[in-house]
């Protein structure tokens, strides 16, 4: 047993009986290596991740493979949903070295962290073009022994690429960058140009979900009345909850899709994954009504409730991809199985999740729907549904995180909220308000900041960015599902912790806290890839707050993130989508809503329709300037650049107010809003 059986990770404690003499990550081990001058061999992985197992079982179970990590090396085992710093640095070495990423990662770095030789996986024997794992290890022992300073000089090199791509943005801005709108309407164009007909998505395999790029064309297609993208989002979203990317038995999303046709998924689900998704099918659902994917949010809802919800309260990181020592053995099935669990029913079932034609992974079977057809089962289906999830429900289960994630749970408890308040389910806004409840009892260190993650009732590691920002981003969703004026302080007391702990000189965020003790560089997370950046997430909450609250300081601290983004996303609209989404919104302006009174009607009609721009305000009062002059007299308020239509008292008024003002830009809406207002 090495040190990583002290680890509450289960990702490491995966690693604590093997023959490597694994160190976890920290100055430990750093000093370790500056001692016994030899290189760090640094593995990260996470838990979920198949390929990491089977590198674990190939590898570094080998005693001959541990004798020589052992002998030549400090071996650190990351994992990267702790420390996603460290795997943003030294995934950025990969791919400035080889082009590649992906995880398990495996890189050789200097005793004080400077990475000179980058890989993936590595198999035990020379195949498909890539070296066995002890011969790596053998070249780079002698490299080190034999070559130093050539070693020094390439990690120096490499260290400053990756500080120069990590740091944030250097060049100087441009005066008169194009409009939000203007850079929202090319993203979406590019999209809608690249979609996949009739699959959906916008490139070929493996195809991932790209929630930033979902809601751009959603917030984008609601705000300029764009069909064509609203379209974009849909075909790729129902295309997803048809094929096997979605889990029609248990619901919720695998990680990505390893074919053109979403029907082979890799079999992991990550809790950002079903918390992103959630979000756009439910505004997919909002949009254009189509049941399917309010079917999506209530089956993936119903997974992350009944399946990752822990007993200490929060939700668990991730299920993995393998059940029972076999990939996907969980969720896919033979023609055997299928005829002997289903009997009579195995006809029509098979036809409705064609079943009945050639198995699609590995001699096996993945329930998927027709493109374009209903996912609500007609009652025969329904009881071979039910006989399919009785006979899942009795094999090995596919091992679960049960880590903690702040930046997760926090994004899971915004979903909560929103779908809550949306669908008329109060059980999942209570659920939001625990999950958000467990992070500020065991996350928020009083004098320490806050925690990237809880293990064991444990706050470990420093939160990053992302963490704090989607705490302030969830406290508002709850704010304005329930209406308690507690998530209003909360949220702006998450804002104060990220500008005072990540903020730098130039506005953007850094990533890693001041005490992160990241080598290299504190890197700045400046797009999205599967989850929204830091600094977006960031910048939309803090548009909120500023209305909220009229501290100019929110204001300038948004206006500063997105100043600095604005140049990068006119190259790259649609890498820096979360970027996009943010700058328009806040471009748009924000659109005020604050019902008086007890009008449940009211506040359910705001929370049902799809208004990215709008802010609803409603229970009970707070000291913020937007209660201030308005009696209880049950009606809702409607402003919007400081100047408000007369009160509404009915829900159909209101729904046409607030479509008017979200279909239309700030500039085109502020004439009719002062034609209408009161004298």
């Amino acid at each position: 047993m090495n040190r990583l059986a002290a680890e509450p990770s289960r990702y490491l404690q995966e690693h604590a009986d093997q023959p490597v003499d694994w160190w976890p990550w920290g100055k430990e081990a750093l000093a370790e290596a500056r001692r016994l001058d030899r290189p760090l061999f640094i593995s990260i992985g996470y838990s979920a991740c198949h390929w990491c197992h089977v590198m674990a079982r190939e590898s570094f179970d080998d005693p001959t493979v541990a004798e020589l990590l052992n002998d030549h090396f400090v071996p650190v085992k990351v994992d990267r949903e702790e420390r996603p710093d460290v795997d943003a640095l030294y995934m950025e070495a990969a791919l400035a070295a080889t082009g590649q990423g992906g995880w398990p990662l495996s890189v050789f770095a200097t005793p004080d962290g400077r990475p000179f030789f980058t890989g993936t996986y590595f198999p035990p024997e020379d195949r498909h073009g890539l070296p066995a794992f002890r011969r790596v290890l053998d070249a780079v022992a002698d490299a080190w022994a034999t070559r130093r300073e050539a070693v020094e000089r390439d990690a120096s090199e490499l260290a400053g690429a990756i500080a120069r791509s990590l740091a944030g943005p250097t060049a100087e801005r441009p005066s008169a960058a194009p409009s939000w709108q203007e850079l929202a309407s090319r993203a979406s164009e590019q999209l809608v140009g690249r979609l996949d007909r009739p699959w959906g998505g916008f490139g070929g395999p493996p195809k991932f979900p790209q929630a930033p790029v979902l809601e751009l064309l959603l917030v984008d297609g609601a705000l300029r009345g764009s069909a064509a993208s609203i379209e974009a989002a849909e075909v790729t979203l129902g295309a997803m909850v048809a094929g096997g990317l979605y889990d029609h038995l248990e619901g919720g999303f695998a990680r990505y899709s390893t074919d053109r046709t979403w029907t082979v998924p890799h079999f992991e689900k990550m809790l950002p994954d079903q918390a992103l998704l959630v979000r756009c099918a439910l505004a997919a659902w909002q949009v254009g009504g189509d049941a399917r994917f309010r079917q999506a949010v209530e089956e993936t809802v119903g997974y992350l409730l009944g399946r990752l919800r822990l007993p200490g309260g929060g939700l668990a990181a991730s299920e993995d991809a393998d059940a029972g020592g076999v990939e996907g053995g969980h969720a896919t099935w033979t023609s055997e199985e299928l005829r002997t669990v289903l009997g009579p029913r195995y006809d029509e079932v098979a036809a409705w999740y064609q079943l009945d034609g050639p198995p699609a992974f590995e001699g096996r079977h993945v329930l998927r729907r027709p493109l374009g057809a209903p996912l609500a089962r007609p009652d025969g289906v329904q009881e071979g549904w039910e006989l399919l999830r009785a006979a899942r429900a009795e094999r090995p289960r596919p091992g679960l995180d049960p880590k903690v994630v702040t930046e997760w749970n926090a994004m899971a408890a915004v979903a909560l909220a929103e779908a809550g308040g949306a669908l008329g389910r109060p059980e999942w806004v209570a659920a939001a308000g625990e999950v958000l409840e467990v992070l500020w009892r065991s996350a928020r260190r009083p004098g320490a900041g806050w925690a990237r993650t809880v293990q064991d009732g444990q706050a470990r590691h420093p939160a990053t960015a992302a963490d704090v920002a989607w705490v302030a981003a969830a406290s508002i969703a709850l704010a304005e599902a329930r209406g308690e004026d507690e998530d209003w302080r909360r949220a702006i007391d998450a804002a104060r912790v990220l500008l005072a702990e990540f903020q730098l000189p130039d506005g953007l965020l850094a990533t890693s806290s001041r005490d992160a003790q990241t080598p290299v560089v504190r890197p700045v997370e400046l797009a999205g890839s599967a989850a929204p950046s830091a600094n977006a997430v960031a910048a939309r909450t803090l548009t909120r707050l500023a209305a909220l609250t009229e501290d100019s300081t929110f204001g300038r601290a948004r206006d500063a993130i997105l100043g600095a983004l604005r140049p990068l996303a006119a190259r790259q609209p649609v890498a820096l989508a979360d970027a996009v989404v943010a700058g328009l919104v806040a471009e748009a302006g924000t659109v005020e809503v604050v019902v008086t009174g007890s009008r449940p009607d009211l506040v359910s009609c705001v929370q049902e329709g799809f208004w990215p721009t709008t802010l609803l305000v409603h229970g009970e009062r707070g000291p913020w300037p937007l209660w201030s002059g308005r009696p209880d007299d049950g009606s809702a308020y409607v402003c919007r650049g400081g100047v408000c239509l007369a009160p509404v008292g009915e829900r159909g008024e209101l729904a046409q107010r607030l479509g008017e003002l979200t279909r239309t830009s700030a500039e085109a809406a502020r004439p009719t809003i002062r034609a209408a207002a009161q004298p």
